[in-house]
C-alpha cells in the first residue's frame, strides 16, 4: 500500500447499497474509513466488516482527507452539507467532497461553488455499476473537477472504481454524463420488462427466452441483468423503482429547459410513475414487469399473480 493511501482518513457518509460497499472496498485496501449512516444497523454492519461508525455527520468528518457523499439525490447532498446538520463547516482545511448523488448539473456546479468558497475541493463524481461493483472496488466513476479535487481525492478513487473517468475540470461535467446514462439504463430496464411480460403472455418458456435473447441482436446490459429478478420472482430492491422517477425526471426536465424531445424518456417514466403508483416503489425496479404483468393478465414466476 503506498504511504499516502495509508495517510489519507476517509469519510463516508450513507451506507447503503452503494455506499456500503464503496466504504468497504477501501477498508479492504487498507485506508482509514469511517462511516456514517442515518440508519444506526448499517453503521453496525460497517463496524462488523471492520470499518469505523460515526453516531453523527459531523463525527464521521472530523480530521477526514476525503468525505465520499453517496446520498440519493442533489437535494439530500445539499442537506448533508449545508443542512442543520451540514459537514462542510465541519471538514478540515484542504479537504476533497466528493459527490456521488445522482443530480441535475446546475446543483452540481452550486454546491461546487459553495464547497470551493470555504477552502474546500468538489468532485463530481458520479458513480455507475450497481451494488455488486461497488462491493469489489469496480465501480465506473464519471467525474470533473480541478486536477486539485482529483489529487486529493485520488486514494479512494484507486479503491473504489475500475474506471476513473476525467471529463473535465468544471462541475456538472461529470453529473451530465450520469444523467444520459439513466436516460439509456432507466429506458431499457423498462424495455426489457415489456418484453419479458409480453412474452409471459404470449405463453413462452421465460428461461428460454432469457437464453435466446441474451444471445441475440435484442439483447442488452439491463435485459441481462434485471430479468433473472423476474425469473426468480424476487423483487427485493437492489435499485429501486423510485430512482427512475427521480432520474428520468431530471432528465425530462433538462430535457424541457434545451426545447430537446426525449418521447422515449417520457414513456419510460410513466410506467416508474404507475408501479410506484401501485405500491411497488421501494422494490426492485425490474418490478416493472408485474406492472405489466397485472396490466395484461400474463402470468410471471413468483406468488403475485395478477
Amino acid at each position: 500500500m503506498e504511504e499516502s493511501k495509508m495517510a489519507s482518513k476517509i469519510a463516508v457518509l450513507g451506507l447503503g447499497s452503494m455506499g456500503f460497499g464503496m466504504a468497504r472496498s477501501m477498508t479492504r485496501a487498507g485506508l482509514d474509513v469511517s462511516g456514517y449512516d442515518v440508519a444506526p444497523a448499517a453503521v453496525e454492519r460497517f463496524v462488523a466488516e471492520g470499518g469505523h461508525g460515526a453516531g453523527s455527520p459531523g463525527e464521521a468528518v472530523k480530521g477526514a482527507d476525503i468525505v465520499v457523499s453517496v446520498v440519493v439525490s442533489g437535494a439530500q447532498t445539499e442537506a448533508v452539507l449545508f443542512g442543520p446538520d451540514g459537514v462542510a463547516g465541519a471538514m478540515k482545511p484542504g479537504a476533497v467532497l466528493v459527490s456521488s448523488a445522482t443530480m441535475d448539473p446546475s446543483i452540481a456546479r452550486d454546491l461546487a461553488k459553495r464547497i470551493e468558497s470555504l477552502g474546500l475541493h468538489y468532485l463530481d463524481a458520479p458513480i455507475s455499476g450497481g451494488a455488486a461493483k461497488a462491493a469489489t472496488g469496480e465501480l465506473t466513476i464519471m467525474a470533473s473537477g480541478p486536477p486539485q479535487a482529483f489529487a486529493a481525492a485520488r486514494p479512494a478513487l484507486d479503491c473504489m472504481a475500475a474506471k476513473v473517468y476525467e471529463l473535465g475540470e468544471a462541475a456538472g461535467i461529470g453529473a451530465a454524463f450520469k444523467m444520459i446514462n439513466q436516460l439509456l439504463a432507466g429506458v431499457h430496464i423498462a424495455a426489457a420488462c415489456e418484453a419479458i411480460a409480453f412474452a409471459a403472455k404470449q405463453g413462452l418458456d421465460l428461461d428460454k427466452v432469457y437464453e435466446v435473447i441474451t444471445a441475440s441482436a435484442g439483447n442488452s446490459w439491463m435485459f441481462q441483468n434485471r430479468i433473472p429478478h423476474v425469473l426468480a420472482g424476487d423483487y427485493t430492491p437492489l435499485s429501486a423503482v423510485e430512482i427512475f422517477v427521480k432520474d428520468l425526471g431530471i432528465v425530462q426536465d433538462m430535457a424541457r429547459a434545451e426545447r430537446y424531445p426525449v418521447p422515449l424518456v417520457a414513456a419510460a417514466l410513466q410506467m416508474y410513475l404507475a408501479a410506484s403508483g401501485a405500491g411497488m416503489g421501494r422494490d426492485d425496479d425490474s418490478t416493472l414487469a408485474r406492472l405489466y404483468a397485472q396490466l395484461s393478465g400474463a402470468q410471471l414466476p413468483g406468488k403475485d399473480k395478477p
